[in-house]
């Protein structure tokens, strides 16, 4: 199997494939990003469903994104010739089409094709059959329908094909996911489909306000989380795969497929800072949505559709990437207390509202339901924003978002469209200040600490310096972040926190884990606010270095391995490198990105 990096990412905003530098699928969700899977060879092995397009003698491949697009172009040197290949996933079509294109550059190249379906997370082999000018699979409710513009083949349950391609001349393949019971889509014009898909990603991502010596940067992290973002309800997801390791071998392996709040209310902030408000007022509205009619009910975590329950469980007959299990799918933290969630959605609609966004009557409603929520219950423990598995403690970040929250409806309550809540607002606030003051801060080391009561240290302390907690010039700010560094960096990079250590980890999940990239992006926005410009571009430019070829990023990071680990790519990673780069602008610190 490809190393996690091997991957680039292929969507159209209602799922996402990930295909290899060597031509293969490896994953693909249909028709959405947390149906099931029909290609899960990613968390298992060729059983469990590919689609391989290669020369049959490859020598080297190189691949880029089409300018400002998601569209994967890779050149293959191969035994005769070269060859480009182009993958895309157009956007606006009725059902979710993968489109891959052979063009011949140099010479005659011997090619093959091999699609093998397999529905279910790799654990049903489909019925295969020729529909008029198509070859479909069905298993159940699913299916899907292969067109190519050269002759196909069955070959033990395996749609195969063998032909060349010689300078000037194209072949193409139009793979589309319907429900079995429903007519065969019609076919798709796929020069087309790519050009107007092109278009569209373009125009995107050229109307946001990107300027300076890293906007390229931005803008391939922006289409990143772009293209998480799930079209028809507004809803963003964390990452479009489950399971991916955040070490290799290791059972912390976690479905990311869904709509974290507060993962979602980050991106947003990316989103609305670099002129792109469309997504904000879409999400707002699935929030009131989901948010139904009552705040208490709130979760950290839906479905991209708003529904709430959603069942872990594992899937024993996959072997896992790299033989790490359990693969699980559904996430068991939908059901935690997270109280950090309050303050980073206030938050967002304050930013948004800040660039423009109109409030609606509901999405006033909601925010004055959450600030008296929270009012209730911000002395209460919770799980954190690391979801432990543990008993609930009192985090410290989750006692700063909520003062976060209380600050923006005591500033910004008239934007918000709450103003009469900006006396209780900053009341609370002020008490929320004292609470952590006098609790989350420890003298002796000089930092904020994890939890009220521990001795432990954890990443989020950065965000105390981001979030305007803490003022720049406050000498909590240094000390706290020196701390943080002392205890938590590992070869450059930071940990969430120790998972090791006397009593082990506070999760209660047990083995260890890469570094976090979104922490370590923390930091490069934290030395920056407090003056560490030359340090905080320094480890910028590491961290962008990471990037695979074509400018994605996962979860976590293995420095010893010095590959990357968990779910790819990461909404979390991405929108923590978006805010970094914007903290060196706003420090005046140049990149040569």
């Amino acid at each position: 199997m490809a190393r996690i990096e091997d991957y680039a990412l292929i969507g159209d905003r209602k799922t996402a494939a990930l295909v290899s530098r060597d031509g293969r699928i490896d994953w693909l969700c249909v028709p959405r990003f947390d149906s099931g899977a029909a290609f899960a060879a990613l968390i298992g092995n060729d059983e469990n469903g590919f689609w391989s397009l290669r020369p049959v003698e490859p020598l080297q491949a190189t691949r880029v994104y089409r300018d400002r697009t998601l569209t994967l172009e890779t050149i293959v040197e191969a035994r005769g010739g070269s060859v480009k290949i182009t993958d895309v996933m157009p956007l606006g079509t009725s059902h979710p089409h993968v489109v891959r294109r052979v063009e011949g550059l140099l010479g005659t190249v011997a090619m093959q094709m091999c699609l093998r379906a397999r529905f279910d997370y790799g654990s049903l082999r489909p019925a295969l059959e020729r529909n008029d000018d198509a070859y479909v699979v069905v298993a159940g409710p699913s299916a899907m329908a292969l067109r190519s513009s050269v002759a196909l083949a069955i070959d033990a349950g395996d749609l195969t094909a063998r032909f060349s391609v010689s300078a000037g001349e194209c072949v193409t393949f139009d793979l589309v996911a319907h429900h079995s019971w429903r007519s065969l889509p019609e076919a798709i014009d796929v020069d087309r489909a790519i050009a107007e898909s092109d278009r569209a990603w373009r125009e995107w991502v050229d109307a946001g306000d990107l300027a300076g010596p890293y906007a390229d940067t931005l803008r391939r992290s922006l289409l990143t989380l772009k293209a998480l973002t799930y079209e028809p309800t507004g809803a963003i997801v964390a990452a479009p795969t489950t399971s991916l390791p955040e070490s290799i071998g290791g059972a912390r392996n976690w479905d990311y497929r869904y709509c974290w709040l507060r993962d979602a209310a980050l991106t947003l902030e990316a989103f609305t800072k670099t002129g792109h408000t469309e997504e904000a007022g879409a999400w707002r509205d699935w929030l009131g949505r989901a948010f139904a009619g009552d705040v208490s009910q709130t979760q950290i975590l839906y479905s991209i559709d708003g529904d709430r329950r959603i069942v872990e469980s594992e899937l024993d007959w996959l072997t896992g990437y790299e033989n790490s299990k359990p693969v699980r799918v559904g996430n068991a933290a939908y059901n935690q207390r997270q109280l950090d969630i309050y303050g980073e959605v206030i938050d967002a609609l304050t930013e948004a509202a800040k660039r423009g966004l109109a409030t609606t009557a509901r999405s006033s409603a909601a925010v004055a339901g959450l600030i008296d929520f929270l009012e209730r219950v911000w002395r209460e423990p919770d799980n954190g924003i690391w979801e432990i598995r543990s008993e609930p403690r009192h985090f410290v970040y989750s006692k700063v978002s909520a003062w976060r929250a209380f600050d923006d409806g005591a500033r910004y309550g008239e934007l918000l469209g709450i103003d009469g809540h900006a006396s209780k607002c900053g009341a609370l606030r002020d008490a929320v200040r004292a609470d952590i003051e006098a609790n989350g801060w420890d003298p002796q080391r000089r930092t904020f600490v994890q939890s009220y009561g521990s001795d432990r240290l954890d990443a989020t302390a950065l965000l105390l310096v981001t979030s305007g907690f803490l003022a720049p010039d406050d000498p909590r700010s240094a000390s706290t972040i020196a701390a943080v560094e002392r205890d938590l960096l590992h070869d450059g990079f930071m940990r969430r926190y120790r998972t090791d250590g006397p009593g082990g980890s506070v999760d209660g999940v047990g083995g260890d884990e890469g570094v976090f990239l979104a922490c370590s992006f923390w930091l490069v926005s934290a030395r920056a606010i407090v003056g560490r410009v030359g340090e905080a571009r320094e480890l910028f430019e590491r961290l962008v270095g990471l990037c695979n070829d074509v400018g994605l990023l996962s979860e976590e990071y293995d420095p010893v391995a010095r590959r990357m680990v968990g779910n790819f790519p990461q909404a979390f990673t991405h929108e923590a490198l978006v805010a970094a780069a914007i903290a060196l602008e706003a420090a005046g610190g140049q990149t040569t990105v």
